[in-house]
């Protein structure tokens, strides 16, 4: 689909239905990265779903199109902001910010420093980003110093 509109109708009418997390990720449709400007607020909606799969589709939403030229440090608050108890929304923070680290680190390592996360969250963010090729190794030993006991 190629019209702005029409895909949000149907995204709408989807979501509630996604159970899964291989179904919410691979939702991307191509639409969005048009439309910068009206996605993020379509993305804070979803984000403020009690829907484990609409919340998670927002944040993903938020990782793939707002952490290069669109980004903004309020975004990270906006992540850090969610409370939940589901596993698959808590992953999708943690991948969140591991992704956060590797594209914008200056701006993220103070939510783990000032210990701004969950300690789960906390902890699977710094275990993220401590496996990707994208942080590198002396970040990859500081990291290592800020994780948490449980």
């Amino acid at each position: 689909m190629k019209d702005y509109a029409q895909v949000l109708t149907e995204l709408k009418r989807f979501l509630p239905f996604v159970d899964n997390w291989a179904t919410c990720d691979q939702l991307s449709p191509k639409v969005f990265k048009k439309h910068p400007d009206k996605l993020i607020g379509e993305i804070r909606q979803w984000m403020a779903s009690t829907h484990t799969y609409t919340i998670r589709f927002g944040i993903g939403m938020l990782m793939q199109h707002y952490l290069d030229a669109q980004f903004q440090p309020e975004y990270l608050a906006w992540v850090a902001d969610v409370q939940s108890e589901e596993y698959y929304v808590n992953m999708m923070r943690a991948w969140y910010f591991a992704t956060a680290l590797a594209k914008q680190y200056e701006a993220t390592i103070p939510l783990l420093e000032q210990q701004k996360l969950d300690t789960w969250t906390h902890n699977k963010t710094i275990q993220k980003a401590r496996e990707s090729y994208r942080i590198s190794d002396t970040q990859k030993d500081y990291l290592k110093t800020l994780k948490r006991q449980k």
